[in-house]
């Protein structure tokens, strides 16, 4: 599954989608001081457990180390993958 990424000046989202639409998101909102909040992931239920939301957080840290971001993880789901992975750290806000 291939993740995908758009945005804006204030809003972005990485996400999942296949021919019947959206499976999967994690959304964010960036300020004026290169923070991005991840304020929103979800998985359709049908594809829970296989690793999907995690994969979406583990691709924002990778887009924040690329563009030197750091992230605040609001979502609660994204707050257990930074506490999960100490190797989220250095992205951390």
């Amino acid at each position: 599954m291939q993740i995908k990424h758009k945005e804006n000046s204030r809003r972005g989202m990485f996400y999942i989608e296949d021919e019947k639409g959206l499976i999967a998101e994690l959304t964010y909102h960036k300020d004026g001081n290169n923070i991005l909040t991840i304020d929103h992931t979800e998985v359709k239920r049908k594809m829970e457990n296989r690793g999907i939301g995690s994969s979406l957080v583990k691709e924002s840290v990778r887009y924040a180390r690329e563009n030197n971001f750091k992230i605040e993880p609001l979502c609660p789901f994204a707050e257990v993958q930074f506490e999960q992975n100490q190797s989220y750290n250095d992205v951390r806000a």
